[in-house]
């Protein structure tokens, strides 16, 4: 952690051509406008921070900018009543990596309403390892119970499972007593994925071709963060008053189905957001995480690298080569 003034930060400029990230030298003068200023000790890795720092997607919207959708520190200064030096704080989405200056620098001034204090049962390192992607399953499985969607009920689809969001969301609804039926690319993690609670492991080419405007029923509910033709199979599939949850567009934005799933079966289609959810919502999600989380799961099926590590990372997740969570320690 800095004391001084200085510090040090992943920066993205935008030349006349192409996109560069240095790691570069930045004062507290460089920091956007916010009422609480936060001494960063760890981050995370997300799809969508592999987008920014490859250009792969037009995710950074202002240059310069400090990337980086989720991070974990310590208050070191405050002007919001909500907040004091010293209180341990989390910040995923509201812009901050995208428009507003993220978490891979060793500080960040943000709005006090953009940030969650860190429950309790959680270290710093750990809030991270749940990141965007955990606190979004858990917003998933949160639609799916105010659905009636709950266990006994049906076997639970998750798609890209041995990802961040699958994993988390695996891990979750096995705790909570689901039927998981995880789906996946890489049938060699088939092993990890029986580890953190799935029952059935099933290849995502089930999911790959043209959907029938009705399918087989086969699920009760539907985790995804795939969208486009998994999506169209997956809404296919689900069960007479069964709830699908989107959550991601890693396959695309397009939905090549049927409303047939819709009229015919009273299936319900809920788009779950990360970036705007209300407070409310993030911190019901995140004392949910405390509860509902197995922290052993969570620690198996997390590793650890330095933030100087991530520029590597980021077309490794974009390729799916990831497993599970990536915690960066940004000391």
């Amino acid at each position: 952690m800095t004391t001084s003034d200085h510090f040090h930060g992943f920066v993205v400029t935008k030349p006349e051509t192409g996109q560069r990230v240095d790691w570069t030298a930045l004062t507290t003068a460089d920091l956007m406008p916010g009422d609480v200023e936060v001494a960063v000790s760890h981050t995370t890795i997300n799809y969508k921070d592999g987008l920014a720092l490859t250009a792969k997607g037009p995710i950074i919207r202002k240059f310069p900018l400090v990337p980086g959708i989720d991070f974990s520190g310590t208050v070191i200064s405050s002007s919001n009543p909500e907040f004091a030096v010293g209180d341990y704080v989390i910040l995923n989405g509201w812009g901050v990596g995208e428009s507003h200056h993220g978490g891979y620098a060793e500080r960040a001034r943000v709005k006090g309403d953009w940030l969650v204090k860190k429950p309790a049962a959680f270290t710093p390192a750990q809030t991270m390892a749940i990141g965007t992607a955990g606190y979004t399953a858990m917003l998933c499985i949160m639609a799916l119970e105010a659905h009636g969607v709950l266990p006994g009920h049906g076997p639970i689809l998750v798609t890209g499972a041995a990802g961040g969001v699958g994993s988390i969301a695996v891990a979750v609804l096995a705790k909570l007593g689901y039927e998981v039926a995880a789906s996946t690319g890489r049938p060699e993690e088939a092993d990890f994925l029986k580890g953190l609670g799935a029952k059935d492991i099933l290849n995502r080419s089930e999911f790959s071709g043209p959907a029938k405007p009705l399918g087989r029923e086969r699920f009760a509910g539907v985790i995804d963060v795939a969208g486009s033709t998994t999506l169209a199979n997956a809404i296919s599939q689900t069960r007479y008053g069964g709830c699908v949850a989107a959550c991601g567009l890693a396959q695309g934005m397009d939905l090549p189905g049927s409303v047939a799933p819709f009229i015919l079966r009273n299936v319900t289609l809920a788009g779950i957001d990360s970036v705007q959810a209300p407070k409310a919502k993030r911190i019901a999600a995140w004392n949910r995480l405390a509860t509902d989380l197995d922290k052993s799961k969570l620690d198996a099926l997390t590793v650890t690298h330095t933030l100087s590590d991530v520029i590597a990372l980021a077309p490794q997740i974009l390729a799916g080569h990831i497993r599970g969570r990536v915690v960066l320690n940004v000391a």
